[in-house]
């Protein structure tokens, strides 16, 4: 049964009854000791209104259509009314920024609503982003503007509907005021419509919680953390002792690993992979400078800031979030005092993305599993003939699909294949003899290996389909949808979070929505590289 008033909301909070707040509650930037978190009001805004909200989600909470199209829901989710059982609070957590300890950081521009328990007895936290100022904004202002909020609020949803672990989105909503933003940090500031998005998610703990923690030498607080989160997130664990905490980091390890295989299938880079956007539950979190790989290139980061170290390019995205869990291993040392099993829970990281990986390759070629002997040259010489050219992986595999191997490939039918990937590279002219000649012989080889697997064509290019998406987050395509929605036009967030929600069927109609990017994209400001700020 949907809830038809907000009222209605079943509020658990137990983040704040049972974890130390603040002692201070005058809202000035500062460093906060043994707490975690302080408690904080949204700032209110002169006109907000609705730009677009998920269904899906709302599904999730209970919430029918027209309580979400609803002025109360305007108002309360753009943080300028409070329901009687919201306590809002931010949170306190440290990090490791660019491999660099950078101390406290915190929510700096997010403010908890607090945790719901729905008609299934889930708990889903309540979170807004760019709701004004709190103790952790250190010299920001904490609001957010439309173009960044219009980006988190499209990929929250569309990470979900490709089957990636991920945070969230329920609502879009405009503030009616402007925020002064240096886009690229470059001394050209302007006025940017502003924007509120409510994120959901079961919980936003971050590695950052617990280094902070650590860091500090605040040890009771960091077992009084790791006890909550055991107790209300992993139940299914046990009670909290130090062998639940080694069995707790080593789930943390495996679901981490997961969330990266899937960042890797799709090519997904998420630009600022430091610890503090770094989620336990191996939930992708923080959508600032992401970026789709168009051609597929594993050196490419699309955050600007990164731009001359490229620590969190594409393809060193695996060994990042290795480090990252270290750092975290680091911060509950204290607790367990013994290094092997957190090595060992370090090891399953590893072991579950090689399998992972593999298992992965193999989806998105159609073959029926993974076999080292024939598949480790099969996928490292296309690895490498990717790159040769400029070659629009999201398109290579759905073209790669069409190509009938079942019976291998004969020459007649190898120069068909290579009509069939005509229309993936970005520049023709690259397209020369002797790369030709090395693809065809990568195609024969893959012939043979599909041929060996005894799989109709059906069979594999419906395998092929599920796991390789037609549609993505494409950068050009978001900037389009925030072009509209800067002039009071949502049209286009609507049209790309509606075609967003069926990534791997062909839709009629949306052949904009898979065409490779376009050259006017190329180094266009939000189409290519951007910046934290974005």
């Amino acid at each position: 049964m949907k809830i038809k008033q907000l009222v209605d909301l079943k509020f658990d909070n137990r983040f704040i009854n049972e974890l130390p707040a603040d002692q201070e509650t005058i809202n000035n930037r500062r460093q906060v000791f043994k707490a975690c978190y302080s408690l904080v009001h949204p700032t209110k805004v002169s006109k907000p209104q609705l730009v677009a909200y998920s269904k899906e989600v709302a599904t999730l909470l209970d919430l029918d259509t027209n309580t979400c199209e609803s002025d109360e829901f305007t108002q309360t989710f753009v943080g300028n009314q409070l329901l009687a059982d919201m306590v809002p609070y931010a949170t306190c957590y440290g990090g490791h920024q660019f491999g660099h300890w950078a101390g406290q950081l915190g929510d700096g521009r997010a403010i908890n609503l607090g945790e719901i328990l729905n008609q299934q007895n889930q708990r889903w936290a309540l979170q807004l982003k760019g709701a004004g100022p709190t103790p952790y904004s250190r010299t920001a202002d904490g609001l957010a503007v439309l173009r960044s909020s219009v980006r988190e609020f499209l990929c929250s949803e569309a990470m979900h509907h490709l089957g990636v672990p991920t945070t969230r989105a329920l609502s879009l909503i405009s503030t009616g005021e402007y925020v002064i933003r240096d886009m690229f940090y470059n001394g050209n500031p302007k006025a940017e419509p502003g924007a509120v998005v409510c994120r959901v998610a079961p919980s936003f703990t971050r590695f950052g919680h617990f280094q902070i923690l650590a860091a500090r030498g605040e040890l009771d607080l960091l077992k009084k953390l790791i006890n909550y989160t055991i107790t209300t997130d992993f139940p299914h664990l046990g009670k909290p002792a130090p062998e639940t905490y080694i069995a707790w980091f080593t789930e943390v390890c495996r679901t981490t690993a997961e969330m990266i295989v899937h960042w890797q299938r799709v090519g997904f880079v998420h630009g600022v992979m430091n610890t503090d956007n770094m989620s336990i539950l191996g939930l992708t979190i923080d959508y600032g400078p992401y970026g789709w790989l168009e051609n597929y290139d594993p050196g490419w980061t699309p955050n600007t800031t990164d731009a001359e170290q490229k620590r969190y390019r594409f393809g060193h995205q695996p060994q990042i979030a290795f480090w990252n869990l270290g750092q975290l291993a680091n911060a509950i040392y204290p607790l367990i005092k013994k290094e092997q099993p957190l090595q060992d829970a370090m090891d399953s990281y590893s072991i579950t993305f090689e399998k992972g990986w593999q298992t992965m390759m193999a989806n998105k070629l159609g073959l029926h599993k993974f076999n080292p002997s024939t598949d480790d040259d099969l996928c490292a010489e296309l690895l490498v003939i990717l790159q040769l050219v400029e070659t629009d992986m999201t398109l290579f595999y759905r073209q790669l699909a069409k190509i009938d191997c079942s019976q291998g490939l004969n020459d007649t039918q190898l120069e068909s294949a290579l009509h069939t990937l005509a229309t993936i590279y970005y520049v023709p002219e690259q397209i020369t003899s002797n790369y030709q000649e090395r693809l065809k012989q990568w195609l024969k080889m893959y012939g043979q290996r599909i041929q060996s697997d005894q799989r109709s064509h059906t069979e594999r290019f419906n395998q092929m389909n599920t796991v390789n998406p037609l549609y993505v987050l494409r950068n050009y395509l978001a900037q389009l949808a925030i072009d509209k929605a800067e002039q009071g036009d949502y049209s286009g967030v609507h049209e790309l979070l509606d075609v967003l929600r069926h990534p791997y069927t062909e839709q009629d109609g949306k052949d904009p929505f898979s065409a490779k990017r376009p050259d006017w994209a190329r180094q266009r400001a939000g189409c290519s590289m951007l910046s934290c700020s974005s």
